[in-house]
């Protein structure tokens, strides 16, 4: 009988030590991590930015008034013409005129008329705006409309997309989505404000230069650019 109540007393000592050494560790857990410094994990890094940066439309926004100014003044481009100098919707127009330096390679060269889309004499017509002003090695993406020499080029069968469908509001009466991806376009003024925008697409308050508190990219863009 002596024996058996010396076990039972040996075991209940071994489970209490064990209860004690597990609060011990826990305690002593709980007080290093209550001493480190808490550390937020980064968020988990999206393919693409759900709203694109729009900072070139406010930093021309100084221009929207003066837009407003000559929104009677008869512009010299079509929505036609304007895809015509594109190999396809979206990608970087030809010049379609003489190079007046063949050596220059944008920059300064082309800003004069490009930077604001003054009205040009010698070409009888307002110049486009750019929508990146900040990238000066413009003749990177944009060639020259007619070479002499065309033996260098390839014939190919490329087609290009069709432009997609403008003025598409979510209900009538409302602002219409933006059809096209807005990388290298964050300027919305360049095609759509002043007497240099196609007049199809011509927008009637260039100086409400917050353009994306109302008109929101379409589904078919989030589409395009999802693939």
């Amino acid at each position: 009988m002596k024996e058996v109540f010396e076990r039972r007393r040996i075991v209940l000592i071994g489970c209490a030590s064990l209860l004690m050494l597990a609060l011990v560790m826990v305690v002593g857990v709980s007080l290093r991590s209550a001493s480190e410094e808490a550390v937020l994990a980064a968020p988990a890094e999206r393919e693409r930015e759900s709203i694109p940066v729009e900072a070139g439309v406010f930093e021309r926004s100084n221009l929207g008034l003066l837009y407003k100014m000559r929104e009677n003044v008869e512009g010299t481009r079509t929505l036609a013409q304007y895809y015509s100098r594109r190999a396809y919707p979206g990608g970087p127009p030809f010049i379609p005129h003489e190079i007046f330096d063949e050596q220059g390679f944008g920059g300064k060269g082309c800003l004069i008329c490009h930077a604001n889309g003054d009205y040009v004499p010698t070409l009888k017509a307002y110049a486009p705006v750019v929508p990146h002003p900040e990238m000066v090695n413009c003749r990177q993406c944009h060639v020259a409309g007619e070479r002499k020499d065309r033996s260098m080029f390839a014939q190919s069968d490329f087609e290009p997309l069709a432009p997609p469908p403008i003025h598409q509001p979510a209900l009538p009466g409302g602002p219409p989505a933006i059809p096209h991806a807005l990388e290298m376009r964050n300027n919305c003024l360049a095609c759509h404000g002043g007497p240099s925008a196609p007049k199809e697409i011509r927008t009637t308050h260039p100086e409400r230069s917050n353009c994306r508190q109302c008109h929101v990219t379409s589904q078919a863009t989030e589409e395009r650019l999802s693939e």
